[in-house]
C-alpha cells in the first residue's frame, strides 16, 4: 500500500499544477492570455520527478509497475499540456480576431450614425432647398449625396432612403405647384370678368348719367365690383403671383392712399391726415394699394362702426411710414404673436393652401407675401384709441419726389361761379348747367363735393313774352332738380383721380384717374 500511496502522492502534485495553467487558457476574454510553453512542460516534468522519487521508494519487487504507470502518466501529461498549449495559442488568435472585428464594427457604427446624423441636419435641408428651387430629384441625388468611408451596402440604402424621401416631396412639390397654378388661373378669369364687368359699368355711367338714380346705383355696384376684384387679387398673390394691374408710371402717395381707401367697404369711416408729398414708383404702386387695402379692411372690419379709422403718412429717415389707427379692442400678446406670425410665413413658391385652414383669413397672409416681395415692413403696436396700430414701412428705392406737392388736393380746381338765366331760356348745343357755388364745399376727408352737368330739356321759344309772375318763379324755383343721387361718390372717386373734369362721365371706383389707367 505504500508504493500506491506514494504514486498517488506523486500524480496528484502534477496534476495540480496541469489544472492552473488549462483553467488560464479558457479564461474569458479581457483577461491575460494563455500560459507560455515552459508552464505547460513543468507538470510533465514534475509528474517525472515524482515518478523517479517513488521508484527509489519502492521496493525493487514493486518498482516495474509504478515505473510503467510513472512513464504513461508523464506521456499523458505532457500529451495533455501540449493540447492545452495548441488550443491556448488558439484562443489567443481568435480573442485578438475578435478584438480587431469589433473595433471595425465600432468604427462602421459610428460613422454610420454621423453618416445619419448628416442626412438628417445638411442633406435633407439642402435636397428640398434644391427641390423648391425647381430641381429634379436625380440632379439633387448627383450633387447633394457624397458619402464617403462607409460600407458599400450602407451607402445603396442610404442613396435609397434619399432617393424615396425627395420622390416623394418631389410629387408632393407638384402636386401643390399644380394645385397653385389652377388657383392662380382662376384668380385671372375672375379679374378678367371683374375688369370686363367695370368697363360696361362705366360704359353704363355714361349712357345714364342724366338719371340721378340709374347713376348712383350703378357708381356703387362698381365699388362693389372693385371690391371683388381685390379678392381675386388677393388669391393670385396667396398663388405666389403678383396683383393683376400694372403701373408704368409714378403716382402721388396722397392718390395710392385714396386708392386703397376705395377698395374696402366703409371707407366712409377713413379719416385721411396729413401726407407726405412724394409719389411711388408704378412698381410698387398696386403692391402698396393692395396691401394698405388689406390693412384698412382689417381696422374698419374689426371696430366698433361708429368709431374712425386714422390714416397718416410720413416721411422718415428709411422711408415713408403709414400709419393706421383704430378704435377696435385692440391685440392680445397670444393675437399680437399669431399675426406676426401670418405675416412671416414665407415660401418661394407661395403659401401652401392647407396652411390657411378650413376659415381661411387672408388678410394678414396676402400682406406678408406683398411686404417679402416688394421689402414693406409691417409692425403692430398698441393704439392711443384703445386698438390697434399698424405701421407699414414704404423702402426708399420706391419712393420718388411727386411733381405736384400734396398729390390729388393740390389739383383740385375751382369750379366757375354760378349762371343765373337772366330772360328766357334758348337751347344752347343742348346743354344747361346747374347753379353750383363758387367755392364747391369739401367733405370730412378733403375731397371736393361736385354735381354733374345734366342734359336739360330746354322748353321752345314762345312767340310773344309772357311775364313771369311770382307764383310762377316760386313754381320754378321750387321744380329745381334735387342732388343727384350717388354724387357723393362720383365726388370721392374724381377727388381720387385729381383730374377734374367738365364732364365727367364715369367716376373710377379704384381710386386712380383713367388716363393712369389707360397708359397701362
Amino acid at each position: 500500500m505504500a508504493p500506491m500511496n506514494a504514486m498517488y502522492i506523486a500524480l496528484s502534485i502534477p496534476l495540480s499544477a496541469l489544472r492552473m495553467p488549462m483553467v488560464r487558457a479558457g479564461s474569458p476574454p479581457g483577461s491575460s492570455g494563455p500560459a507560455s510553453a515552459p508552464i505547460w512542460l513543468l507538470p510533465s516534468v514534475l509528474l517525472a520527478v515524482c515518478t523517479a522519487v517513488a521508484v527509489a521508494l519502492t521496493p525493487s519487487m514493486a518498482r516495474a509497475p509504478v515505473v510503467t504507470i510513472g512513464v504513461l502518466a508523464t506521456v499523458v501529461v505532457a500529451v495533455a499540456g501540449g493540447e492545452a498549449a495548441r488550443r491556448g495559442r488558439v484562443l489567443d488568435e481568435l480573442r485578438k480576431q475578435y478584438a480587431k472585428r469589433e473595433s471595425v464594427l465600432l468604427g462602421h457604427l459610428s460613422q454610420q450614425e454621423a453618416e445619419t446624423v448628416r442626412m438628417a441636419k445638411e442633406t435633407l435641408p439642402t435636397a428640398m432647398a434644391q427641390l423648391q428651387q425647381g430641381s429634379r430629384a436625380e440632379d439633387v441625388l448627383r450633387n447633394v449625396v457624397h458619402v464617403s468611408r462607409v460600407s458599400p451596402e450602407f451607402e445603396a440604402a442610404y442613396r435609397a432612403v434619399l432617393r424615396y424621401v425627395l420622390e416623394a416631396v418631389e410629387a408632393e412639390e407638384d402636386l401643390r405647384d399644380s394645385a397653385q397654378r389652377a388657383f392662380v388661373n382662376i384668380a385671372r378669369r375672375v379679374q378678367a370678368i371683374v375688369h370686363q364687368q367695370s368697363q360696361e359699368l362705366r360704359e353704363m355711367e355714361d349712357k345714364h348719367g342724366q338719371d340721378p338714380e340709374v347713376f348712383g346705383d350703378l357708381l356703387r355696384l362698381d365699388h362693389r365690383t372693385a371690391l371683388v376684384g381685390r379678392l381675386a387679387d388677393s388669391i393670385a398673390v396667396l398663388g405666389g403671383a403678383r396683383p393683376g394691374r400694372q403701373w408704368q408710371q409714378t403716382i402721388p402717395l396722397f392718390n395710392v392712399l385714396r386708392g386703397a381707401m376705395s377698395r374696402i367697404i366703409d371707407y366712409q369711416r377713413v379719416d385721411l391726415h396729413s401726407v407726405a408729398e412724394v409719389g411711388i414708383l408704378g412698381r410698387g404702386v398696386e403692391p402698396l394699394i393692395h396691401a394698405l387695402s388689406e390693412l384698412l379692411d382689417n381696422a374698419t372690419r374689426y371696430s366698433p362702426p361708429q368709431t374712425r379709422v386714422h390714416l397718416t403718412a410720413t416721411e422718415i429717415q428709411t422711408g415713408v411710414a403709414i400709419e393706421m389707427e383704430d378704435a377696435g379692442i385692440g391685440l392680445t400678446d397670444e393675437a399680437r404673436l399669431r399675426a406676426e406670425r401670418a405675416l412671416a410665413q414665407d415660401s418661394p413658391t407661395g403659401l401652401d393652401l392647407d396652411d390657411l385652414g378650413e376659415s381661411p383669413r387672408l388678410g394678414l397672409a396676402v400682406v406678408g407675401r406683398l411686404a417679402r416681395t416688394n421689402n414693406f415692413r409691417v409692425s403692430f403696436r398698441s393704439s392711443a384709441y384703445g386698438g390697434v396700430r399698424v405701421v407699414l414701412i414704404v423702402p426708399p428705392e420706391m419712393i420718388t419726389a411727386t411733381p405736384v406737392p400734396g398729390g390729388a388736393m393740390a389739383k383740385a380746381a375751382v369750379l366757375p361761379p354760378p349762371r343765373r338765366p337772366g330772360g328766357p331760356m334758348r337751347r344752347v348745343e343742348g346743354l344747361a348747367e346747374e347753379p353750383v357755388p363758387a367755392v364747391s364745399p369739401r367733405n370730412a376727408n378733403g375731397l371736393p363735393q361736385r354735381r354733374r352737368r345734366t342734359r336739360a330739356v330746354i322748353p321752345p321759344l314762345r312767340q310773344k313774352p309772357v311775364a313771369s309772375t311770382p307764383t310762377e318763379s316760386a313754381t320754378s324755383v321750387s321744380a329745381a332738380p334735387p342732388p343727384q343721387a350717388g354724387l357723393w361718390l362720383a365726388a370721392f372717386q374724381e377727388g381720387i383721380s385729381g383730374e377734374p373734369r367738365a364732364e365727367s362721365p364715369a367716376p373710377r371706383p379704384d381710386g386712380l384717374s383713367d388716363k393712369e389707367s389707360e397708359r397701362n
